[in-house]
């Protein structure tokens, strides 16, 4: 399958335009606040020339190592089928281990760590990113700072606000916006590097080196700023679904990747010749007349930087809910034909209210810096640890290979992460705590289906002996077809049982129709359904959807008469569903305080119903009660 994805993906100059305004947003509007912070942030290098080149060749060297080597090189090479991300790595890595064990458990706490991190991320990358576009107003005339805060909010609801009608309309100029953007970024670094071509000396790795030897704390502390030309790696991963791995590489080493170490040497070389544009070494490589155009751009540019980790959180969401670790949600589809844009309200408003209290606690780029990274670090060496697993078991590397090229890289993270933890009193805290907050509700979220299903195993009524004792006394039967959504094949759904029992009737055709979440992307059509005949009118449909499939009820069975002859009318069968009410008991499934945030999350899921996109005048929901 992952071959077959991948070949879809033409290497064609349109798509490779497309990965600009999505893949790279994030990490392309870095050099707007990475290296001013480098040297002149909190726990900046300095400006002597010693400083500035060993600022640079870290960078250079970061950049080269981390994002050209380990995601573009190595780990773009770990999908599973096409897709990306830290969940679909999760999913690859399960497959490598028994399905119980400590392993296993492990693989899956990281994974939903790594995943919780990435709404930390999702929340602060807007902030700091329109924020320290819109503060190039500065630059021009001190006037604007007043208006910094305001135009930066009024930008960010309005992004927020646009989110319900999908972007597939500006998605087209995102592309060419972002070529425009790369291309202003390597003319103003070219510009600037001629008038001292010398500070490409920073090539040289020995200027980071004996940066460090001469002065290992002041080093340790600039790793952190460093850090933040790296933030956008994880989306290269992330979105690698979208076009594929060959446009991502092309677009990096031909065009990313040389445009923004040009501007950033570009920056070294203006403050080296002067000091004082350490304020703002970004605008001030333009001359004066175009600072206003540029501020005009970057703002553009940030803002789709936005839009990419906004679509990603909505992408991960729908993904979780698919693979079992979020309840049910409204997922919103914005295009007819394109299913990855999609829109998730209840996400999308929480990110605003987090982002909106990022930029009025913390005011300005500066002091968003001291918070950002620390959460795209963990989820680096998450993603680090994954591929390690994968290149050994499904790549067949040997133990040297893993030593030689995976564990320094791995090195390298953690020495980024050690650095990040500097950040936490400073505001680190916030993605920690957002990202620590959504890991406890995935968990909680998992585990207590579980438990929900030991329960129903334990109380329930097996299927098929059931069907079989029917006949001793039948029921009355009533034209039509009536689905009942079934949670397994051994067990008789609640629905069914209050039916039967309050009713005293069943229909001539009942469909036991359950559908089973898999850890892949899509399943091919002609593996996606089970269908057994039980006798007595009655079929077990065993449905597998990827976490990339429509769960439509509508698509469902045109799968289902398209590939297997199997009808279902949605508007004319009757849709029987149990709606679970969970009490909290003393069987010491969980701490007390989870149990109750499970039921509450159960009472608010969205219903079934809505979910498969049922006709709602075809619905009957049966309630139930389950004690865990």
């Amino acid at each position: 399958m992952q071959n077959n994805h991948d070949k879809s993906h033409a290497l064609s100059p349109a798509l490779i335009v497309a990965a600009l305004g999505v893949v790279y947003g994030d990490i392309g509007t870095s050099p707007l606040y990475a290296f001013k912070e480098s040297v002149s942030g909190a726990h900046g290098a300095g400006v002597s020339q010693g400083d500035v080149l060993g600022v640079l060749s870290m960078i250079f060297w970061a950049v080269t190592l981390v994002i050209s080597l380990k995601y573009v090189a190595i780990v773009l090479r770990a999908s599973n089928g096409g897709e990306g991300g830290i969940l679909a790595l999760l999913a690859v890595v399960l497959r490598q281990f028994p399905a119980q064990g400590r392993l296993t458990g492990l693989a899956v706490m990281l994974g939903l760590f790594g995943a919780a991190m990435f709404y930390g991320d999702s929340a602060i990358t807007p902030a700091i990113s329109v924020l320290s576009a819109i503060e190039g107003l500065e630059v021009i005339s001190p006037r604007f700072k007043a208006f910094v805060i305001p135009l930066t909010l009024v930008v960010l609801i309005g992004l927020f606000a646009v989110q319900r009608s999908g972007t597939a309309r500006v998605g087209s100029v995102f592309g060419p916006i972002m070529l425009l953007w790369f291309a202003t970024l390597g003319v103003l670094g070219v510009l600037q590097i001629a008038r001292d071509p010398s500070v490409l000396v920073a090539i040289d790795p020995l200027h980071a080196v004996s940066y460090f030897i001469a002065q290992p704390g002041t080093t340790f502390a600039v790793m952190a700023a460093v850090f933040l030309a790296l933030t956008g790696g994880e989306a290269l991963y992330a979105d690698m679904g979208h076009f594929g791995r060959g446009p991502i590489r092309v677009a990096w080493f031909w065009l990313v990747m040389p445009c923004l170490l040009l501007n950033y040497f570009g920056q070294g070389s203006l403050v080296l010749q002067d000091p004082g544009a350490v304020r703002s070494p970004f605008f001030l490589l333009a001359p004066q007349w175009l600072q206003l155009p540029l501020v005009v751009l970057a703002t553009a540019a940030t803002v789709i930087a936005s839009q990419a980790v906004i679509s990603g959180a909505f992408s991960i969401t729908s993904q979780a809910i698919k693979l079992g670790y979020l309840p049910r949600m409204s997922v919103l589809y914005t295009s007819e034909t394109a299913v990855g844009q999609i829109y998730v309200p209840i996400v999308n408003w929480l990110l605003l209210v987090a982002v909106v209290l990022l930029v009025l606690g913390f005011g300005s780029s500066s002091n968003l810096a001291a918070a950002y990274g620390i959460a795209v670090a963990s989820t680096m060496v998450i993603t680090t640890l994954g591929v390690m697993v994968v290149a050994h078991h499904r790549w067949d590397w040997r133990p040297w290979k893993l030593a030689m090229i995976l564990l320094p890289l791995l090195a390298l993270d953690l020495a980024f992460l050690a650095a990040n933890t500097a950040k936490i009193g400073h505001g680190g805290w916030f993605p920690l705590a957002f990202g620590g907050v959504l890991f406890f509700i995935f968990s909680t979220w998992k585990r207590g289906r579980v438990l929900v299903k030991q329960e129903r195993l334990r109380g329930g009524v097996a299927l098929e002996p059931f069907l079989r004792n029917l006949t001793a006394f039948p029921p009355q039967r009533v034209e039509g077809t009536a689905v009942f959504m079934s949670g397994g094949v051994d067990e008789v759904p609640h629905a069914l049982l209050h039916n039967l029992k309050h009713n005293r009737v069943l229909h001539e055709r009942v469909v036991f129709l359950t559908a089973v979440p898999k850890d892949v992307p899509r399943v091919e059509p002609e593996d996606s359904a089970e269908i057994r005949d039980l006798g007595l009118g009655c079929y077990y449909v065993k449905v597998y959807l990827g976490f990339k499939d429509s769960y439509d009820i509508a698509d469902i069975a045109r799968t289902l008469a398209s590939r297997f002859a199997f009808t279902i009318e949605p508007n004319e069968a009757s849709f029987f569903l149990s709606r679970e009410t969970v009490l909290t008991g003393r069987r010491g499934g969980m701490a007390d305080w989870r149990e109750r945030l499970f039921s509450w999350m159960m009472r608010t899921a969205q219903p079934a119903s809505d979910f498969f996109r049922i006709p709602p005048n075809r619905v009957i929901e049966i309630g139930t009660q389950i004690v865990i």
